[in-house]
């Protein structure tokens, strides 16, 4: 069996990031959603926010796939140290763009030279490829609908998260 993990803050998780959980579920046998907490950042949504969320949405996106899909959070470290715990051989992001896999790059060569960790960069659904949770967090803040880029309980918990913090 192989496992692949799909890291990322998922601050909020958008129909972008079900997309690739759904089609990394169908290229391997088991996939961990690892929630990981960037520091530096700043959060609409807790960590255990995000993966009560997760694990709310991820039946529907998924269909029969959500058997074998899993969120676990990841409180600090090192992803490779995370991918070791839970078994993943390679980690699989989504990518928008050009921009994306300039970002990605460095680290799936960093993560593949200190573990041996392998990165797949997933090119994106061309319908989401202007969706990024950290413009989705800014509409949100200012009162905008964000309903057609997220499940409805996210959509829910940002105007909820939006309102406590106006």
């Amino acid at each position: 069996m192989t496992t692949a993990a799909c890291p990322g803050s998922f601050d909020p998780v958008t129909h972008g990031h079900l997309d690739v959980v759904a089609r990394t579920a169908a290229l391997f046998d088991d996939v961990v959603v690892l929630v990981v907490h960037n520091p530096g950042k700043a959060g609409l949504l807790t960590p255990e926010h995000r993966v009560a969320l997760l694990e709310e949405v991820l039946p529907d996106a998924l269909g029969e796939a959500a058997g074998r899909v899993r969120v676990e959070p990841v409180p600090g470290g090192l992803l490779v140290d995370a991918c070791r715990r839970v078994g993943a051989a390679c980690v699989v992001k989504g990518v928008r763009g050009g921009a994306d896999v300039d970002a990605e790059t460095p680290m799936a060569l960093m993560n593949r030279h200190l573990s041996g960790l392998e990165t797949l960069l997933l090119p994106g659904d061309p319908r989401w490829q202007h969706v990024a949770s950290s413009l989705v967090r800014e509409v949100a803040r200012l009162g905008g609908d964000v309903a057609d880029l997220v499940p409805a309980p996210v959509a829910a918990a940002l105007r909820e998260a939006s309102e406590r913090s106006a």
